[in-house]
């Protein structure tokens, strides 16, 4: 299969591009370099004498952990995602999409240009209430899109993802050291590894999470999927999209607010900025075990806490799995 990555050559990108017609007449490619800390795929800066693109590709693996695999269709997903939200009113909030190439896995998008991910808001441990408010109203919105009847199930992507929110995080042996990531760290899981009742609910959660719903979701609504500049906030990366339940997005936004600003008032104002009802238990259970999962499971965030910090959200992680 043809692949493409930041050693590719001018002449290769220029060739393949031009012949997929998604490049301009008088467009020469001038630079290719590395488009940021992509997790799951490979993502490329095209830039040429006119302006730059964003080429990604998806492989049949986790391309930071290439041990683990991943559906190498979880680009049609994105691609699928993008067209189903675009009459959505949220079309200034994502990228406009250049071109698809099913055969490769690889999608063509515009440069969102001089942006950073949200990552920045667990070192800064605060969030604006105008980047609040924006990202409820683009999700409400998401959630307010027409699901196309043929948008794909996702579910070799939320099996993935069902193993590392709900299963590896509890289990007391899954071969992942805890105090490789910050002594003391693995001690201070094992009262919720070893939780029964804990485990009961978070598994029934899990298994709401594999069935289908009736919303179109994002399915990783957290800060390294919003982008944001000075004017602007963007939301990509929805390569886990599926159709589910509501709740679970707001439940990773709400997760992600807390463990940056260790402020648990985030659920309520959740709740009340979101123009339509929602299943508060329900919104509480998926941030707790959210929480959770960013601390004690393998997809650990760039977050810098004490272990007594650590230990706090883990607490108010498990109130709101049992509320």
């Amino acid at each position: 299969m043809l692949q493409i990555s930041e050693d590719s050559t001018l002449k290769f990108l220029q060739e393949y591009l031009s012949s997929k017609g998604w490049l301009k007449k008088s467009e020469k490619i001038t630079h290719i370099s590395k488009a940021g800390e992509g997790n799951m795929n490979v993502v490329i800066r095209v830039t040429s004498n006119l302006r730059s693109i964003i080429v990604k590709q998806s492989r049949p693996f986790v391309q930071k952990y290439q041990h683990i695999l991943a559906p190498i269709e979880r680009i049609e997903v994105e691609h699928t995602f993008y067209k189903a939200v675009k009459n959505s009113n949220i079309n200034s909030h994502i990228p406009r999409i250049i071109g698809f190439d099913a055969d490769t896995h690889i999608l063509v998008m515009e440069d969102l240009g001089d942006c950073d991910d949200m990552s920045f808001i667990y070192h800064q441990r605060s969030i604006t209430d105008n980047q609040f408010h924006t990202l409820i109203t683009i999700i409400h919105r998401i959630h307010g899109a027409k699901v196309p009847n043929d948008f794909p199930d996702n579910i070799k992507m939320r099996e993935l993802n069902h193993q590392h929110i709900f299963i590896l995080p509890f289990m007391s042996d899954n071969g992942f050291s805890l105090d490789d990531i910050q002594p003391g760290l693995q001690n201070l899981s094992l009262e919720y590894k070893e939780n029964e009742q804990l485990k009961q609910i978070i598994n029934s959660i899990g298994d709401k999470y594999l069935s289908k719903g009736d919303t179109l979701l994002h399915g990783d609504y957290y800060p390294g999927s919003w982008m944001s500049t000075d004017q602007q906030l963007y939301i990509i990366d929805p390569e886990f999209g599926f159709v589910g339940f509501k709740e679970f997005d707001l439940g990773v936004m709400a997760a992600h607010l807390i463990i940056a600003t260790h402020d648990i008032s985030y659920i309520e104002k959740i709740e009340i900025s979101y123009p339509v009802d929602i299943e508060n238990e329900l919104l509480k259970k998926v941030a707790g075990i959210e929480i959770m999962r960013r601390l004690i499971g393998l997809a650990q965030l760039p977050i810098n806490r004490t272990l007594e910090e650590k230990g706090e959200l883990l607490t108010i992680a498990k109130n709101l799995i049992l509320s």
